[in-house]
């Protein structure tokens, strides 16, 4: 009777959220492997703040309840409001910004976060939704026929946004400029505008790096070029020539990539068992920026496959609903914020593996918790939010006897500025 009782009330559970059912499935997964891994890997943290795991893993508790909450809040509101607000979240995604550099606290050596309040957050998190949002709402109600109304729309405000970002992180501003390029793209936007974008934006970077050499106001441009050359040296120095100076700082140098080189190297195909890794003792940041490195290590290549098959089940997911949204907005902003979350998983997973030079990255809904945890909570709450209406207007459709509004999708290159707005109703795709 317990049984039966239980399995009632996880059905009715699940019949109460509407939306893509693989995708919530998606989430708790990642969920209940962000707080055993957390556990596990914040023993050199706990130790450095003279506490236990336990109680990081309490806190991680109390980031993944509020990411819950504020996953469902967004799942909840009307699209048609995130249409509304995308333009002035962005201007305020750009003020926090620009406030970073004058009252930002720096942390770990980099100047990110703001405080207000006694809340500390990254206002980057937060511009990466809302630039979503914006490119989405633009390329439904603009053309974008001319290059001019192209550069003034989409160029500037894009170009303001990374250039603010470039401030406090090279890699996170790149990585949001491709992102865009790979949003405008399957916009459907003249090819001749991509290819001046790539021309401008990198006309931009050779200016901002001149800037730099002359003025030094990207405090993180040497950071992100000295992580690249060591990345790429290749040359080999006689040890015996070196002082005892010169080798440390040479070990110094890679050794957060060395570390995890070594986790993983180490690791059997099942992993060493949960709570079993060694290199979360002396790998910097094994709860956040190295997290992938110790799921790898304690559960193995199947682990970690599982891992990255959950991100990329998830991008899956995403591109079908966006071949059943009717709208150009919903289409953007699902594929989007798809692809925001699945590159900076992949960016992370690819540091971790030695592959890409060292970032910063987080991943998504597993790396320790926070405001950035809660925010890319709610990026996952409006890819629902855009499932839950199409269920919500397929069944609809259904009942009037009407054309299931699945059968009239658009494809993944949505051209621009064509997109039908269903402005009003609870029923908008």
């Amino acid at each position: 009777m317990l049984g039966f009782n239980i399995d009632k009330t996880q059905e009715d559970v699940m019949n109460r959220l509407h939306g893509d059912k693989v995708i919530w499935v998606i989430i708790l997964f990642l969920s209940l492997i962000s707080i055993a891994l957390i556990y596990s890997s914040s023993s050199s943290l706990a130790f450095k703040e003279h506490t236990t795991n336990f109680s990081f893993l309490i806190k991680q508790l109390k980031f993944v309840a509020l990411g819950i909450v504020a996953l469902y809040i967004c799942y909840k509101i009307p699209l048609r409001w995130y249409r509304y607000l995308a333009t002035p979240a962005l201007i305020v995604s750009i003020l926090l910004l620009a406030l970073v550099p004058i009252i930002g606290q720096e942390l770990n050596g980099a100047k990110r976060w703001l405080n207000f309040g006694g809340v500390t957050f990254q206002p980057t998190e937060l511009a990466k939704i809302t630039i979503v949002l914006y490119l989405a709402k633009t390329l439904e109600t603009s053309s974008l026929e001319s290059f001019g109304e192209f550069f003034i729309k989409v160029l500037i405000p894009v170009g303001i946004v990374c250039i603010l970002i470039m401030m406090g992180s090279v890699s996170t501003a790149l990585f949001v400029g491709i992102l865009c390029l790979l949003i405008l793209f399957i916009g459907g936007v003249k090819g001749s505008h991509l290819i001046k974008t790539l021309g401008l934006a990198g006309g931009a970077l050779i200016l901002i790096f001149m800037l730099h050499l002359s003025f030094g106001i990207f405090p993180r441009m040497d950071t992100a070029t000295s992580r690249i050359k060591r990345f790429f040296k290749s040359e080999e120095v006689n040890q015996n020539t070196m002082t005892a100076e010169q080798k440390q700082a040479k070990a110094d140098e890679t050794f957060q990539a060395d570390m995890a080189k070594i986790a993983i190297s180490s690791a059997p195909i099942l992993g060493k068992g949960p709570g079993k890794s060694t290199q979360r003792y002396v790998l910097p940041h094994p709860y956040s920026d190295y997290i992938y490195t110790i799921i790898v290590e304690e559960y193995g290549i199947l682990g970690g496959s599982f891992v990255l098959m959950l991100y990329l089940w998830f991008l899956y997911r995403c591109i079908m609903l966006m071949k059943t949204c009717k709208t150009v907005f919903s289409s953007i902003t699902v594929g989007g914020l798809g692809l925001l979350i699945t590159i900076q998983a992949l960016l992370h997973i690819l540091v971790n593996v030695g592959i890409l030079p060292v970032t910063g990255h987080t991943l998504p809904l597993v790396s320790l918790g926070g405001t950035s945890l809660i925010i890319l909570s709610c990026a996952f709450g409006i890819v629902l939010a855009v499932s839950r209406t199409k269920e919500s207007s397929t069944g609809a459709a259904t009942q009037t006897g009407m054309p299931d509004a699945t059968g009239a999708g658009v494809s993944a290159a949505v051209p621009a500025g064509k997109g039908n707005s269903v402005a009003g109703g609870g029923n908008e795709q």
